[in-house]
Formats: C-alpha cells, sequence, structure tokens
C-alpha cells in the first residue's frame, strides 16, 4: 500500500513537472535574451524585463492549453480509476 502511494505522488510530482515545463522553460530562455539585450544596450529598465516574459508565458500558455487540458484530465482519469485500490 505505501508502495502505491509513494508511486502515486512520484507520478504527481511527474505531472506538475510536466505541465508547467513549457511556460518555466519559456520565460527562462526570454529573460535570458531580455537581460543580453539590456546588457548590450546598457538599458536598465526593471519593466523592460518582466512584460516580454509576462506576454511569452502567456502566449506559451494559451497555445498549449488543449495538451494541458488533455494530460490532465488523462491524468485525474487515471487517479479515479485508482480509489478503489486505496479503499480497502
Amino acid at each position: 500500500m505505501e508502495a502505491k502511494l509513494i508511486a502515486l505522488g512520484v507520478e504527481t510530482f511527474k505531472m506538475a513537472i510536466f505541465l508547467a515545463l513549457p511556460g518555466l522553460l519559456t520565460g527562462m530562455f526570454l529573460g535570458l535574451a531580455v537581460s543580453i539585450f539590456q546588457a548590450t544596450t546598457q538599458i536598465n529598465e526593471m519593466t523592460l524585463s518582466f512584460i516580454p516574459k509576462i506576454l511569452g508565458v502567456v502566449i506559451v500558455i494559451v497555445l498549449t492549453m488543449p495538451w494541458m487540458l488533455n494530460s490532465m484530465i488523462d491524468f485525474s482519469t487515471h487517479i479515479f480509476s485508482l480509489i478503489p485500490e486505496f479503499i480497502e
């Protein structure tokens, strides 16, 4: 029983990372690009770093929303199918 719960926890963490990865990677790469731009032009405007990251992450989330939703539905269906195994 404990092994099943641990496996379920690991699977849950993997799904959370899997779903968060596109937005996080987009924010990281856009932040790096803006930092390089700021370093080369010596423009140190604080809002310049936030707006491209916010827009990029929102666009990526909107574009990957169907995939994320399908992944979450499949995972939830899998979790609900496991409920009888944990009720003993």
